[in-house]
């Protein structure tokens, strides 16, 4: 029959072949699927009385409050039931007593690590934020940004990023196929250490939001060559808490 002008015929519908994924082998990882995964946990330290007071602590050894020790040992369980075969921590005291039930759960041996400590902010540490905000506005607003290469003073952010990243290689090439490891640490030390091990501009580092106190990051292996700690790494979880 003929066709009208503008007559188009219609599409021949083609049927795709259901394809089933690969069953994975035994020692692989189901969430990638490969030979040999390793995850990383970053495990930010509980509460303190100063985080809730608004206060800079740094490098300062500042213990968790009543809040921040009730939030270490509900999460400790949780973090224990990945099955870690290795966990690292800051030498500092409020992440001592957050690995402390992780410890107990597990029964395995901490490595403390002074590389896993958080930025320090020189005499700034143990000043309030309105105390902060009164003597020096334009540092104080660096601060709050994120933007620390712009606070006086302050650990260069780069210094942050290589001593975070060389522990935590350490870590992951420490691990066997298919464990897991975690890093116990700081919030900031975190947030600069999950954009560098995931290969990122370091402009997206501002991106993401601060980790909660006992929040965690979650890092996986991927078979997609390698990155800074070494393997490549995704993203598995930002900021989960218990």
């Amino acid at each position: 029959m003929a066709r009208l002008p503008g007559h188009q015929a219609p599409r021949r519908r083609h049927r795709l072949a259901a394809v089933s994924a690969p069953a994975a082998d035994p020692g692989t990882d189901p969430a990638t699927n490969q030979v040999g995964g390793r995850t990383l946990v970053l495990l930010r330290h509980g509460r303190t009385a100063w985080n809730h007071e608004g206060r800079v602590q740094g490098q300062l050894d500042v213990s968790l409050d009543d809040h921040g020790r009730d939030q270490a040992a509900r999460v400790g369980p949780v973090v224990a039931a990945l099955a870690p075969s290795l966990v690292w921590c800051s030498d500092l005291a409020r992440t001592r007593e957050t690995v402390a039930p992780l410890a107990a759960a597990t029964g395995l041996p901490v490595t403390y690590d002074k590389r896993l400590r958080e930025f320090y902010f020189g005499e700034y540490e143990g000043w309030s934020h309105a105390e902060f905000e009164a003597r020096d506005a334009v540092a104080f607003q660096a601060l709050r940004r994120g933007d620390y290469d712009h606070v006086p003073a302050a650990e260069p952010t780069a210094a942050v990023r290589e001593r975070m990243v060389e522990v935590l290689g350490e870590l992951l090439a420490a691990l066997g196929p298919g464990q897991t490891g975690v890093a116990v640490s700081h919030g900031a030390a975190i947030r600069v250490a999950t954009v560098a091990l995931l290969g990122w501009p370091d402009a997206l580092t501002h991106t993401l939001r601060g980790v909660d106190n006992c929040g965690r990051v979650e890092l996986v292996e991927t078979s997609e060559g390698t990155g800074p700690g070494g393997p490549a790494l995704r993203l598995q979880a930002y900021n989960r808490t218990v």
